[in-house]
């Protein structure tokens, strides 16, 4: 959306909306502007949030490891269910069968949780 479409829709000037993203961006509040890709229309038809937990002697050597993997797109520390999750897009149940394989034989993972997205509702 334009400056101009946001300062018409909120009231104030176009100016005033420049100086508040500003604002916002030298604050860390906006820490960058993305696009949002579907995997789908690009072929990845699996999208998977896979759990980990790790010996923890190895939870820093496996997050290395894991940072250096291109097929993850995204990647969390967690204090929930799991140590560390972690967002894959696969082309198919194949592909990701061979992934998880290769987390499961990764030295210092312990357990390997993976869960299919199936419909994103918000």
């Amino acid at each position: 959306m334009s400056f101009v479409e946001i300062a018409k829709r909120l009231g104030v000037s176009e100016t005033a909306v420049r100086k508040k993203l500003q604002k916002l961006e030298e604050l860390g509040v906006i820490r960058r502007y993305t696009v949002e890709v579907d995997p789908r229309k690009l072929g990845f038809n699996i999208i998977a949030l896979i759990g980990l937990d790790t010996a923890p002697e190895s939870y820093i050597r496996v997050i290395d490891a894991l940072r250096k993997d291109d097929r993850i797109v995204k990647m969390y520390s967690s204090s929930g269910d799991h140590m560390i999750l972690i967002e894959v897009w696969f082309r198919d149940s194949e592909e990701m069968s061979e992934f998880v394989k290769k987390l499961n034989d990764m030295e210092g993972v312990t357990r390997v949780c993976p869960a299919i997205l199936i419909e994103r509702l918000k």
